[in-house]
């Protein structure tokens, strides 16, 4: 593991892929618990003007990637994140900056690490949303990630 901040390890993986680094998504907070994301209005705007549909379920689809990728780290553990599932539920347009947070919304992390340290793979469930600038929830997710120890990785 490197011993870089954790933080800007996330976000040089972000801009890594290209279609990520397109996004201009930046990590607008993580407090062990939760994992905020931000990015702007115009580079995901549509035809109607509010934001576009797929860069909201991809903001808050990394932004659970990487929240379970963080905490994963913190156990010390070497893992490949993947989504597994979700469901996605639109409820009102965006006409600003997108902002998504992610957090855990079934389980514990504790079981999470437990069971991806003895079985090599664990899945964990989380929620995530975008809010409207009023603090309602424009769009929400609930998602499955799984985590697969890459191979050699310590337990």
């Amino acid at each position: 593991m490197q011993h870089e901040d954790p933080l800007r390890r996330l976000a040089a993986h972000y801009a890594s892929m290209p279609p990520v680094a397109a996004m201009r998504i930046d990590i607008a907070g993580f407090d062990g618990e939760r994992l905020r994301l931000r990015a702007p209005l115009a580079e995901h705007v549509n035809d109607k003007g509010s934001a576009f549909g797929g860069s909201l379920v991809s903001l808050m689809t990394l932004a659970g990637w990487g929240l379970t990728t963080l905490r994963t780290e913190a156990a010390g553990l070497d893992a490949d994140v993947y989504v597994a599932d979700s469901q996605i539920r639109y409820r009102a347009p965006l006409c600003d900056d997108l902002q998504a947070e992610a957090v855990l919304s079934e389980g514990d992390w504790d079981t999470f690490v437990r069971t991806l340290r003895t079985r090599g793979r664990a899945r964990v469930q989380l929620a995530a949303q975008v809010v409207l600038p009023d603090g309602a929830v424009a769009t929400g997710m609930q998602a499955r990630y799984a985590a697969i120890l890459r191979p050699g990785a310590e337990r």
